[in-house]
Formats: C-alpha cells, sequence, structure tokens
C-alpha cells in the first residue's frame, strides 16, 4: 500500500505490528509475520532509517512506531525533499547546458566556426573586451562571479565602463551578494550606479558572462579560471538562451539599493541559497566557491542550518527543510 511512498511491504508490515503489538521483539515480530529474524533486522533497519520505529529505550529489545499521521507526514516529507532535490538539479542543469552550448568551440574547431572565437590568455580576452565595449551601441549585460574585486581591477573598469554610459548604452552587472561585505568593491558599484548603471546582486551565479547587443557573448573556457581563455560566441540560437538565462537570473536579483531580501522563517538569501546547494549535492568548497566565500564560512554556514533544522545528515536537512517550508516542493 506503501510503496509509493517508498515504503516495501515487509517494512510496511512490521510497522502495523508494532502498532498493534508494541510489546513485539524482533522473535516475536518473526514469528507473527512468518519470516526470518535477519529479514526483521533489515526491515527494521529500514523503518530507523525513516524515523518510523525506535527502541523503547537503550536497555530494550522492544520497538515503539511513531503514530501513522506522523509517519504519512515524514514520508510524505521525504519525497517532497526529493522532488525538491531533482527540481533545483534541473535548475543547474539548464545553466550548465547555456555554458556547454557556448564553449562548443572546444569541441569543434574554432576556424571553421565562424560563429565561434576562442581566446586565449587574459591580454586577448581584455583586448576584445576592449573592442565589444567600443563597439556596444544599445546593451551590455554582465553576470560578475568571484566576489570581491582588486582595487585595480575596480579603477581600470572606471573608464570603458564611463564611455559606455556617456553613449546611452544601458549597462546591467548582476555581482554576488558577498560583495556588499567589500568596502572597495561596494564603493565601485555604488559610483556606477550613479551614472546610470544598473547593478544587482545574488547568493550565486552559474557562470561568467558579457552579452553586448543580444549578439555577441563572452563566456570563459574554463569557469574556475576565467583568465585562461574564453569564448566569444555570436550564433543567434545560442545567444537566445544566454539572454534568457541573464534576464532569469536578473529577474530573481536584488538592486543594490536595497537590502537581501529575508527569506521565509528568517533564512537570509544567502542560507537559502546554501540549502538548495546542499540539496543538489554540492561540498563545501563548491558551496564557497559559487557564494564567494571561504571555504571556513561555507563549512559555518552548512553546520548553522544543519543544527538549525535538527537535521544529522545534508539529507535529512533537506526533509526537514521541505517540511517546514524552506525548500520548495514544485518549480
Amino acid at each position: 500500500m506503501l510503496e509509493s511512498l517508498d515504503l516495501d511491504p515487509l517494512s510496511e508490515q512490521i510497522y502495523l505490528s508494532i502498532l498493534t503489538r508494541p510489546g513485539d521483539g524482533i522473535a516475536a515480530l518473526a514469528q507473527h509475520l512468518g519470516r526470518t529474524e535477519a529479514e526483521i533486522r533489515t526491515a527494521l533497519d529500514r523503518l530507523s532509517e525513516l524515523s518510523l520505529v525506535h527502541l523503547t529505550d537503550r536497555e530494550s529489545t522492544r520497538f515503539q512506531a511513531v503514530s501513522p499521521q506522523y509517519a504519512m507526514d515524514l514520508l510524505l516529507a521525504r519525497q517532497e525533499a526529493q522532488l525538491a532535490q531533482e527540481q533545483l538539479r534541473v535548475k543547474a542543469s539548464r545553466a550548465a547546458a547555456a555554458r556547454l552550448l557556448a564553449q562548443s568551440s572546444l569541441i569543434r574547431p574554432t576556424q571553421h566556426d565562424p560563429s565561434h572565437e576562442l581566446l586565449q590568455g587574459i591580454d586577448a580576452i581584455r583586448a576584445r573586451l576592449a573592442r565589444l565595449g567600443d563597439d556596444a551601441t544599445s546593451e551590455v549585460m554582465t553576470l560578475a562571479p568571484g566576489g570581491s574585486h582588486s582595487p585595480a581591477d575596480l579603477e581600470a573598469s572606471r573608464t570603458p565602463n564611463t564611455a559606455l554610459l556617456s553613449r546611452g548604452v544601458q549597462v546591467r552587472t548582476v555581482y554576488l551578494d558577498s560583495v556588499r561585505n567589500d568596502r572597495p568593491t561596494l564603493d565601485h558599484l555604488s559610483w556606477l550606479a550613479s551614472r546610470g548603471a544598473e547593478v544587482r546582486t545574488k547568493p550565486t551565479l552559474p557562470t561568467r558572462l558579457i552579452i553586448v547587443d543580444r549578439r555577441l557573448a563572452l563566456l570563459p573556457v574554463d569557469p574556475a579560471d576565467a583568465r585562461d581563455g574564453a569564448v566569444l560566441v555570436s550564433n543567434q540560437g545560442t545567444i537566445a538562451a544566454l539572454c534568457a538565462l541573464f534576464e532569469q537570473i536578473w529577474s530573481d536579483s536584488t538592486p543594490l539599493g536595497q537590502s537581501s531580501a529575508q527569506q521565509p522563517r528568517d533564512l537570509s538569501r544567502q542560507e537559502t541559497e546554501v540549502l538548495h546547494l546542499l540539496a543538489t549535492g554540492l561540498t563545501d568548497q563548491a558551496i564557497a566557491t559559487r557564494l564567494g566565500v571561504s571555504p571556513r564560512t561555507a563549512r559555518r554556514l552548512a553546520a548553522e542550518l544543519m543544527e538549525r533544522l535538527d537535521a544529522r545528515s545534508r539529507f535529512e536537512a533537506g526533509v526537514h527543510a521541505v517540511q517546514r517550508g524552506w525548500l520548495p516542493t514544485q518549480d
């Protein structure tokens, strides 16, 4: 009856038996159900893992079952957590698919594909960026992961940004939320906003991306090292997908002049994003990279969330998060 909730028939039988015969131990359950004690132990391990039964005390060999209502809540929450995890993986895959489209020049020789231009090294990337800025006529959209920027990089970007904005080019950029904690970067973003640029922030970003006039897009060959090489894409199908990705991220980002919105149950945007990343199975190091924070900070955030959720594992944290409404159950 409960196989759709990942409870096998024998485990269901044992759960119901313990409800009606709470004094039975393993031997009595085996005799009552006509099963071996080994089968009973295996099923009890499964029920214990699901938090549906527990020993009456540390010294006892007898089991007690949680109420049917609570059992159904636990099983449903577990399924909802699995669904939420899968939906978060799909969402992450959309961004990965966009990167794969743009980086297809690594598979196809660029000399045979004029819609992809491979740039190798930081000097080539900077030179091409300067030309793109000079040629821009209507709009530049940028995703800027990586956290805070060095004062030298910030200063170097002012001249081209001033030129863009003075020509009436719309400039929209999404940075990581973590830059709000870095005074030089925050001052630079305020400077940009004061001159007409639109700046927003988000807890995580899928990749570095610059789109010019909705006809050219620049992405890193290696997202972990944007200075190593880049791909300039002009294929309009790919550009359309990247523009859609940017607009989705832009609509879900917080304008610079506003505080990052609190999530349900007083979760910050950063904490909500950590929950999402934990649910997709990312390591603390990977979470730190996505957030633009140190691994130590990522570990602290994950540990604090698990403590607040009273969870012993990351999967259990996902179950409890769904129960509390901290993770979505539908896309």
